[in-house]
């Protein structure tokens, strides 16, 4: 069984792949204003970009469960907030703070993964 924060990193890699073809294809039929498609590009980009340091870190910092919960926290509320607001800014418009705390979260779990006492890298045979 893998770790689950392995497990939470592919997941989240593989559905931002998915989000980030949806915002470029069937998004733009129901969203006209080019920021707001801008928004979920960007949500999609950091999701990704997140889900590889999660998986990362679950590999080389398995014991540093500080920064993984970080990361996935902020992947949750960074970039859930932008896809939320970017479908219904009106409807979701409470979730607007939601996206600078998942920011905070995701810049802490670079710090606590900086600070990690002794990675573990994988031996090459």
């Amino acid at each position: 069984m893998p770790a689950p924060f392995w497990t939470i990193g592919c997941l989240y890699g593989a559905s931002s792949v998915m989000l980030g073809a949806f915002g470029a294809h069937g998004l733009k039929k129901r969203i006209a204003d080019p920021q707001r498609i801008a928004n979920w590009g960007t949500a999609a980009q950091y999701q990704l970009m997140h889900s590889v340091a999660l998986t990362f870190a679950s590999a080389i910092a398995p014991q540093n469960t500080i920064a993984m919960s970080l990361f996935t926290a902020g992947m949750t509320m960074f970039s859930g907030s932008l896809y939320l607001l970017t479908l219904d800014p009106q409807r979701f418009k409470w979730m607007g703070p939601v996206t600078p705390l998942g920011g905070v979260c995701l810049i802490g779990g670079w710090i606590a993964l900086a600070v990690t006492k002794r990675p573990v890298f994988p031996k090459v045979k």
